[in-house]
């Protein structure tokens, strides 16, 4: 079978006691990078072969993969930071998995969206997770979608990007929408900045960020 383990987004602390016992017994450990993978694996003393599995040769490797699993093997796919899946590889082999009658188990824990949006103060019973948003193709089609999106919005955004990127919120959702910026959560130099986009995007040119960003943007009234 397969397992999809959430691996800790930033503190080593933030992994279930369930996810370090599953490691430890599978067969072997799918990892997006095995030099980023190797710190978690080092520090709860797991101590399992890890293989590399990425977005750059998941479609190459996912049916051998299955077939290893399809003869007996349990295998465990952690990704760099946070759940499988979710802006990360892991989907892909999960479907291919399905279809090969090999059974699919993901566990819980930790995301970045999630810590986020509830610390963000932005409404959080309903939202809509976008996850990175087209760098050139398709871009402003989905800014104009969203800027109608009464739901909170959550996006992840890189440093180097981040300014550009509220500035171009403020054209297409307006100065006034309310936001938060969440960085390096988990992390030492873990901050949240709240405020109207405008507000954010003046910050952000003025001081530069560093480290994983996630912004959360209310919805449309």
């Amino acid at each position: 079978m397969l397992y999809l383990i959430p691996s800790p987004i930033g503190n080593l602390g933030d992994i279930t006691y369930r996810a370090v016992d599953i490691l430890k017994q599978v067969d072997c450990i799918l990892c997006e990078d095995t030099r980023t993978s190797s710190v978690l694996v080092k520090h709860y003393g797991i101590q399992k072969p890890l293989t590399p599995y990425h977005q750059h040769n998941e479609h190459k490797v996912a049916p051998h993969l299955v077939e290893q699993m399809k003869a007996g093997k349990t295998l465990a796919l952690i990704t760099d930071a946070g759940t499988p899946g979710i802006s990360d590889p892991g989907f892909l082999l999960a479907r291919e998995c399905i279809r090969n009658g090999v059974k699919v188990e993901c566990l819980p824990g930790a995301t970045a969206f999630v810590p986020a949006l509830v610390q963000s103060g932005i409404p959080s019973n309903r939202f809509t997770f976008e996850g990175f948003l087209p760098p050139k193709k398709g871009r402003q089609t989905m800014l104009k979608k969203l800027a109608e999106e009464e739901r909170t919005i959550i996006l992840y955004e890189s440093p180097h990007r981040l300014a550009k990127s509220l500035r171009e919120f403020v054209e297409y959702f307006g100065a006034t929408r309310n936001a938060a910026v969440c960085r390096e959560l988990t992390k030492m130099f873990e901050e949240t900045n709240k405020g109207t986009l405008e507000e954010l995007a003046a910050y952000y040119e003025a001081h530069p960020p560093k480290g994983e960003i996630v912004v959360v943007i209310a919805g449309v009234e």
